[in-house]
């Protein structure tokens, strides 16, 4: 089994963007002592908790920290941006760091309305998606589908492109190109199983990719006994609560945990949680069962795992226990 990590780039409460950041390079550096895959982080605006908005800025940044394994964006969200500015970004990151870059694209905002207005960018931009990963695919392999302009610079070898989707709408459009395709069943997975036979069904081969390739996405929240993993992830959730039915509200600092709870039981509540209802929660044995269970559930070609946790410890923890559990 391919396993790979989403890293969220978390900021945790009274840590700053510069020790999240060095949270990231820890866990990236330590990640690469194991056989994983690849390590992915997406661009996120206007969430003081994620510290990911300048994705590529953040994937130069950890791979001058880093040897060998691979990093890319899990993903840009195309719309947001002018394809030849991705291509020239990514043409430089693959430049300086052959071999190691990947660039998965996605086709929301990844914020919300106010800030897709400051970003100068429209809700229509997401209607040339199709087109721009054309466009981006071109440029980014040395051609110029405007006449006379090109990205500058770009790699002898271009890094490969992944189309990331909750719907079908992304699994058509990967198996259509011939890409491969990246559903976030990590947040989104009612519509999982329907996306990938559709991949799979649609899928025509193309130059990058001669077979259909499939990563999902899973939550993980380990620890050395299922107690303790299971009271992470009644805190994981009442932030993720929080941080949704909250967002704003200057009772935020003040809500008691007994509020929190319930919060969380609450029927929009449950509406919150079950989006992460794709998570492997225990022990390393009860996580290497999980992992299996979605393996078996979906052939997954890959499965990305989102590592949870109170703090940077728990999540860097919770990856060597889960590495110790799925590589020994």
């Amino acid at each position: 089994m391919k396993l790979s990590i989403l890293d969220l780039a978390p900021v945790d409460p009274d840590v700053s963007y510069a020790e999240a950041f060095a949270d990231s390079v820890t866990l990236a550096q330590q990640a690469e002592l194991h056989p994983f895959e690849r390590i992915w982080y997406a661009e996120h605006h206007n969430m003081r908790s994620i510290a990911s908005s300048a994705t590529s800025v953040l994937i130069a940044h950890i791979a001058a920290n880093t040897k060998r394994i691979r990093l890319g964006a899990g993903g840009v969200m195309l719309p947001n941006h002018a394809p030849i500015v991705i291509a020239e970004q990514f043409g430089t990151l693959a430049s300086i760091h052959p071999d190691r870059i990947d660039l998965g694209l996605g086709r929301a905002p990844g914020t919300d309305q106010r800030t897709l207005l400051a970003l100068h960018r429209d809700a229509s931009s997401s209607e040339r998606f199709p087109s721009d990963v054309v466009e981006l695919r071109r440029l980014l392999a040395g051609e110029q589908p405007m006449m006379g302009v090109e990205a500058v610079p770009h790699a002898p070898t271009p890094p490969p492109l992944y189309i990331l989707g909750s719907s079908l709408f992304g699994a058509s459009l990967a198996a259509q190109l011939g890409l491969p395709y990246a559903f976030a069943s990590h947040f989104a997975p009612d519509a999982m199983q329907q996306a990938l036979a559709a991949y799979r069904s649609q899928f025509e081969p193309s130059d990058a990719l001669q077979e259909p390739y499939a990563i999902v996405g899973s939550n993980v929240v380990a620890a050395e006994s299922n107690d303790v993993a299971g009271e992470m992830q009644r805190s994981v959730m009442r932030g993720r609560v929080k941080s949704f039915l909250l967002r704003g509200q200057p009772i935020q600092s003040s809500i008691t945990e007994d509020e929190l709870d319930a919060l969380v039981d609450s029927p929009q509540g449950r509406g919150i949680t079950n989006m992460m209802r794709v998570s492997a929660v225990g022990d390393g044995d009860a996580v290497r069962s999980s992992l299996e269970r979605l393996q078996a559930e979906t052939d997954a070609d890959e499965i990305m795992l989102a590592f949870h946790g109170r703090n940077a410890a728990e999540r860097l923890a919770g990856m060597q226990l889960t590495a110790g559990a799925m590589f020994s």
